[in-house]
């Protein structure tokens, strides 16, 4: 039987006192890959912050990855995001430090504390997307879709249990978008949950897998079919 990584039971989401989705009830399984899809401003962001405890639960059940979300305390939060690994649309790579140091940053700040086995962390997640001899360098001298594949090792470091992907190639261009969505789908090949928001429709024709769609405050399986 496949375990549940995520599951949602009418859940209310709020920005503050806005209520931005409602009634959201859904179930992500492991080794699944799940896009979240819909306009700008219909609640995919909200949505993703309250996964990784940026936004508080408190309406609803919710249990990501062995957490539950509606107990879930501050000093929680930085386990929780230990096991999910969470790629942003803009990269968030430290602009002062070579792409080595980001990720030893990333693995000192989540409590690892051996010289060696960080080494060899770093060295696995950056072979995993293609960029094994990448680390040297400083995040400006790396194309977007090279930013974005350290951004998604990065996610890597801890051996996640669900990746979080927020719009990760919005700010790519086409050809790199689908550079970067192979690298997602061979970590998913090898096991991993993913999630990822998205407005992007040539990628979801191309790789067509389980979609959820924001519209109207609420969040729904859609059918993809091919156009």
């Amino acid at each position: 039987m496949s375990v549940t990584i995520l599951e949602l039971k009418d859940v209310a989401i709020f920005q503050k006192e806005s209520l931005i989705l409602n009634d959201v009830s859904l179930e992500i399984k492991q080794g699944e890959f799940v896009y979240l899809i819909g306009k700008t401003g219909s609640g995919k962001s909200s949505f993703m912050k309250t996964l990784y405890g940026d936004l508080p639960l408190n309406q609803g059940e919710g249990n990501i990855v062995d957490f539950d979300l509606k107990t879930l305390r501050e000093k929680d939060i930085p386990y929780l995001r230990r096991k999910l690994g969470i790629v942003f649309q803009d990269f968030k790579l430290l602009p002062d430090r070579t792409i080595k140091k980001n990720l030893q940053f990333v693995l000192k700040a989540t409590g690892w504390k051996d010289q060696t086995k960080m080494d060899k962390q770093i060295e696995d997640v950056l072979e995993k997307v293609g960029m094994k001899t990448k680390g040297f360098k400083f995040p400006h001298e790396l194309s977007g879709g090279e930013q974005q594949r350290i951004a998604i090792a990065r996610a890597l470091l801890n051996d996640p249990e669900l990746i979080l992907a927020d719009e990760p190639t919005g700010n790519l261009d086409p050809q790199t978008s689908v550079e970067v969505m192979k690298v997602l789908q061979d970590i998913n090949k090898s096991g991993r949950t993913i999630l990822m928001a998205t407005h992007d429709y040539a990628l979801i024709l191309k790789y067509p897998s389980k979609t959820l769609k924001c519209d109207g405050n609420k969040v729904f399986e859609v059918v993809q079919r091919a156009v």
